[in-house]
């Protein structure tokens, strides 16, 4: 992969590093010794981004068959195999993804990489999930969404990526009180529930550089973020055992998966 003008290949960063644990091409050196080094800290890490991944394939896929045609997916990431729009418009093409993301290194690969069907709209924007009204109020949202029909947020690790201080419960409270009734929240989540004592203090250790750091919450904390919706069953499960999510590794499970409809 060549550097685009804006990127420092040098300097390593998370959307690139979860790319190449997903096994896709948009990453440099830097990304990769990041990501080795924290797969020799933490096994597992790799096989549960991809089961993150699979879950986002799933639900949105589940959605798509259950009549949803809109889908606001926050915290992009770059784009990789089993894109939000892909996997929407592969089930029906006149679907509407409206992708969002704060980084210019994400948004330099989506201006690249996300196309449309001709039937659908396929569109992206850079802003800050932590500001929703400059979400909500963008133009380009609101040329590409109703809201006044159903709409999938889909929220697949991006929380974790928010401090306690910015509040991620306020948050989702703040996008969700704009979407109808039938609206749905697609939601994952890292935690540390599922492990050892020794092997979460090992992964916090690992994971404090820029680069990588995330905030695990419990599933309790996680629950909150449905206040307002129903979870579909199987409710808020490890993210594998979300509806037969293809699990990739039997080993340790980093993250919680669930999918509301609003009340």
């Amino acid at each position: 992969m060549s550097a685009a003008q804006g990127i420092n290949p040098n300097i390593p960063h998370s959307a690139r590093v979860y790319d190449y644990w997903l096994g896709g091409k948009d990453n440099f050196e830097a990304d990769r010794r990041v990501a080795e080094q924290t797969m020799a800290a933490v096994p597992g890490v790799r096989e549960s981004a991809r089961n993150n991944r699979a879950f986002l394939g799933r639900a949105v896929r589940h959605l798509s068959q259950l009549g949803i045609r809109q889908f606001l997916d926050l915290g992009t990431g770059i784009p990789s195999q089993g894109n939000t729009h892909e996997i929407a418009q592969a089930e029906a093409p006149e679907s509407r993804v409206v992708y969002v993301d704060d980084d210019p290194i994400v948004m330099t690969h989506a201006r690249a990489l996300l196309t449309s069907t001709d039937e659908g709209k396929t569109a992206y924007i850079e802003a800050d999930v932590r500001e929703p009204r400059s979400v909500l109020d963008h133009p380009d949202v609101l040329a590409a969404l109703d809201f006044d029909q159903p709409i999938a947020l889909v929220m697949v690790a991006v929380l974790m990526h928010i401090s306690d201080e910015d509040d991620p419960a306020r948050l989702v409270k703040t996008f969700a009180e704009v979407l109808p009734e039938g609206s749905y929240l697609v939601l994952s989540h890292l935690t540390l529930d599922f492990l050892p004592k020794k092997t979460a203090d090992e992964y916090l250790a690992a994971t404090q550089s820029q680069a990588m750091h995330r905030t695990p919450r419990t599933g309790e904390q996680i629950a909150r973020y449905f206040d307002g919706f129903d979870l579909i069953d199987p409710g808020l499960v490890a993210v594998s055992e979300w509806r037969d999510t293809p699990l990739f590794s039997e080993g340790a499970t980093w993250m919680y998966a669930g999918v509301g409809r609003k009340r």
